[in-house]
């Protein structure tokens, strides 16, 4: 058998082809391609550090701001407060002084009016005197029919209110 002879120099030639092709393969790539790749890897994790770092940064500013902001509105918010409660005091203050100026106007009319009331009741009461005479002196003609002066009629009536 001619082909299991011939298999020896057949396979020789062919594994030494065979090694000469992995060589120049493993220092091709090892050689050449490797040390790019891992600069692009290096590349790649150093870039992936720096963005790390940079949103870190910006993260920590970002509270650093955040802790401001709310300063300044607790602070505006105090302020804002204080603000209300001067505003409020001064209405307040406001409403007192209109009550107590308006209670001192319905004071004052209340006793001009107890005034005018006092004087017609006077006003009446010395009428009523009057009156109360006439009237005694016409009872009297009518019922007895004497004649009564109005001197006499009235001091009567002066005499009978006081008693009364």
């Amino acid at each position: 058998m001619p082909q299991i002879s011939q298999i020896l120099e057949t396979y020789a030639s062919q594994f030494f082809w065979l090694l000469i092709v992995f060589g120049l393969l493993y220092f091709g790539i090892g050689r050449a391609m490797l040390p790019r790749i891992e600069a692009t890897v290096d590349a790649r994790d150093s870039k992936i550090a720096g963005d790390l770092a940079a949103a870190e940064k910006a993260r920590a500013e970002a509270g650093d701001l955040e802790g401001a902001w709310q300063a300044d509105l607790t602070q505006t918010r105090a302020a804002a407060q204080a603000e209300a409660q001067k505003a409020k005091a001064k209405a307040q203050k406001d409403a007192d002084a209109r009550l107590s100026k308006a209670d001192a106007e319905i004071a004052a009319k209340t006793a001009d009016a107890e005034a005018a009331i006092a004087k017609a009741r006077a006003k009446a009461l010395g009428g009523i005197d009057a009156v109360a005479a006439d009237a005694a002196q016409d009872i009297v003609a009518k019922v007895s029919g004497i004649k009564v002066t109005p001197a006499q009629a009235a001091q009567a009536v002066k005499t009978v209110l006081a008693n009364g």
